[in-house]
């Protein structure tokens, strides 16, 4: 994505379920835990570098005794500092005592990640500041060990306004209004009240205060809990969380919007948001790693105990399209074959747009996640090009001249690599023209590849969002080299509408697509269309979000989009660029064809899996009209 934004957290659940003493004589440390919780975050560093935190329960600690333990970080590298930390407390250790390492009693009572279970988070923030405070695990104390709570989610909820002021109307008193907050304290308030039914049942049984501490533990209902808490959540979630006396679970959204991947043998329970980091971390085959289900919510009690449970009744699976195109990483198996049929399904329409030019056209990529695309893209023109070599064959009617074969078979597609990310913007620059030229440097390109006036230039992307960085940096990098005609292909269709379940897209305003379509509507003297939808909007804004529908998607009906990517293209054409260009996007129809089980596609359709979506996109609109530069989601 040429367009940096940001995106999907990344969360980490592990329960080991051997004593410390197994990993000790097994791996040759108790600290297994810690070191495999390391390689499980670095291995999704790229789901969030805004911040990091990570989370310990010990279990059967003597009363006084420290079992719960969290650390967090918003510094550049986040993992990195963390476990800097827990390495220097380690290296002292043993530098003092190198027999304390293979003490399990010591190093439960003296590291603080020597547990049993855990939990990480990786933050990408769409709301707050890069801050300690809003950096996952949040902790929610308490001097019983099952009311303690320890939550870390990737998450955004788009009705956290409704759900607070439910929190104020049963007494509570929030001292903030985020929606990490607002999911903690809801899970705490039905937490609290499972506790305080449960210490009722067991105190009229005869038992006394001691004893009811330990029943209530080994009882409290997880699935009762979650379904309660939840009841009322609009949006994209998967929340992991620890209890004091050590149950942890993880819950879905009922749409599967946000992802999450288990697995679990005898030694280990292991939940994280991309399934390649466990085979990864454990050197397990992929079809021994499952997906947790929407609207269900593993449960691991204290004693090993573990079930998928559901929760929240799963409406149509809508995860979310984008995690194939470009977030998760592309070592997933399926998600590098969807990534190349997208490249793949291109190929009809880009042969139509450089004429079938293949001899005067190159092909190449931007950046460096699009190389999957690019990977497929190149094997569908091979396949043109195997052919049209075949049908070229049979017309020689074995007539087999050995420069007329020769010339057959070298038919094939142009390939080089035509840019090359070299440096990253330094923001200290603020004057816009200084700061556009140096943008203009943030790529290298590959000279004397280019046939100057005569080459078309063909750059595949994977999506194009706010056209920014294409414009003022890559479209006139790419100029430099001389070619006839630029074509940028998007491997994702046009981004049209604003997303709400955790990805920072929530200004209608960026969207290169929703500009290109308000300047249509302008210069076809449909402006009305603007203006009844803004009205349609306001009005909407007095209904429950449950009777709301996208009135923004009447914005985008009177044209194809073919004449939207041709104004998108007139959009970024700059001036001082020579060649012509052109953008081609990847069709609805094809995204489904590539990306078969995951039809999440609000992005590109406005057709949101909750009724919060329609409420965002339409408070976008409001905000577009009205001039306000503010998300579309209410955190108060």
């Amino acid at each position: 994505m040429s367009d940096p934004i940001k995106h999907e957290c990344g969360i980490v659940l592990l329960r080991l379920l051997k004593p410390l003493e197994y990993y000790l004589a097994k791996y040759g440390t108790a600290l297994y835990g810690a070191d495999k919780m390391y390689l499980l975050m670095e291995k999704q560093h790229n789901r969030g570098q805004d911040g990091a935190g990570i989370g310990c329960i010990k279990f059967d600690m003597s009363p006084g005794s420290r079992y719960m333990y969290r650390s967090r970080s918003a510094r550049s590298n986040p993992i990195q500092d963390i476990f800097d930390q827990f390495n220097e407390k380690i290296q002292a250790a043993y530098k003092q005592n190198p027999e304390r390492l293979r003490d399990v009693s010591w190093l439960k009572n003296h590291i603080d990640l020597g547990g049993e279970l855990f939990i990480g988070h990786l933050r990408y923030g769409t709301y707050g500041h890069n801050a300690i405070e809003s950096t996952h695990p949040f902790v929610r104390e308490n001097n019983w060990m099952s009311k303690n709570l320890m939550i870390a989610g990737n998450f955004n909820l788009t009705n956290v306004d409704e759900l607070f002021d439910s929190l104020v109307n049963i007494g509570q008193h929030p001292n903030q209004t985020s929606d990490t907050i607002t999911i903690l304290e809801k899970l705490g308030h039905f937490l609290d009240d499972e506790n305080e039914a449960l210490y009722q049942k067991f105190k009229n049984e005869g038992y006394s205060k001691k004893e009811i501490s330990p029943l209530i533990a080994e009882h409290i209902d997880i699935q009762c809990i979650l379904s309660n808490a939840s009841k009322y959540w609009d949006g994209g979630y998967v929340v992991a969380g620890l209890l004091g006396h050590g149950d942890a679970f993880l819950m879905r959204d009922p749409a599967g919007i946000r992802p999450a991947y288990y697995y679990k043998d005898d030694e280990i329970i292991v939940v994280t948001s991309e399934r390649p980091v466990i085979q990864t971390a454990f050197n397990v085959p992929r079809e021994s790693i499952k997906e947790v289900m929407p609207g269900h919510a593993l449960i691991i009690k204290k004693n090993g105990q573990f079930s998928e449970v559901l929760c929240k009744n799963p409406g149509p699976r809508k995860s979310c399209s984008f995690e194939r195109i470009y977030f998760s990483r592309g070592t997933d198996a399926d998600i590098y074959q969807e990534r190349k049929k997208l490249g793949r399904q291109l190929v009809p329409a880009i042969l139509k747009t450089i004429n079938y030019d293949l001899e005067n056209t190159i092909f190449s990529y931007i950046p460096n996640t699009a190389i999957a695309s690019y990977k497929g893209l190149v094997e569908g023109l091979n396949e043109f090009c195997d052919q049209v070599k075949k049908d070229r064959i049979l017309q020689l009617k074995g007539n087999f001249d050995p420069d007329v074969l020769d010339k057959i078979l070298s038919f094939h597609p142009r390939i080089d690599q035509i840019a090359v990310k070299d440096a990253k913007l330094r923001t200290f620059i603020t004057e816009d023209n200084k700061r556009d030229d140096l943008v203009t440097h943030v790529y290298d390109v590959t000279y004397g590849v280019v046939k100057e006036y005569q080459d078309n230039l063909v750059v595949i992307d994977d999506s194009i969002v706010r056209g920014t960085t294409l414009k003022h940096s890559i479209i006139r990098i790419l100029d430099r080299l001389g070619p006839k005609k630029i074509i940028i292909v998007s491997s994702a269709p046009q981004i049209r509408y604003p997303d709400c379940y955790g990805i920072d897209m929530t200004k209608l305003s960026e969207f290169i697509a929703f500009k290109a379509t308000i300047d249509l509507l302008r210069e076809t003297r449909q402006e009305h269309i603007i203006n009844e939808v803004y009205k349609k909007c306001k009005e909407s804004e007095k209904l429950p979000k449950e009777e709301i529908i996208n009135h923004v998607r009447e914005i985008y009906k009177p044209f194809r989009p073919e004449e939207i990517s041709a104004k998108i293209a007139e959009l970024l054409h700059s001036k001082d660029v020579n060649a012509e260009l052109e953008i081609v996007y990847q069709t609805i129809e094809d995204l489904h064809i590539a990306c078969p089980g995951n039809r999440g596609d609000w992005y590109f359709t406005g057709e949101y899996p909750t009724p919060g979506g329609n409420k965002v996109a339409n408070r976008s609109f409001i905000n577009y009209i009205e001039g306000r530069n503010e998300r579309a989601y209410a955190f108060r």
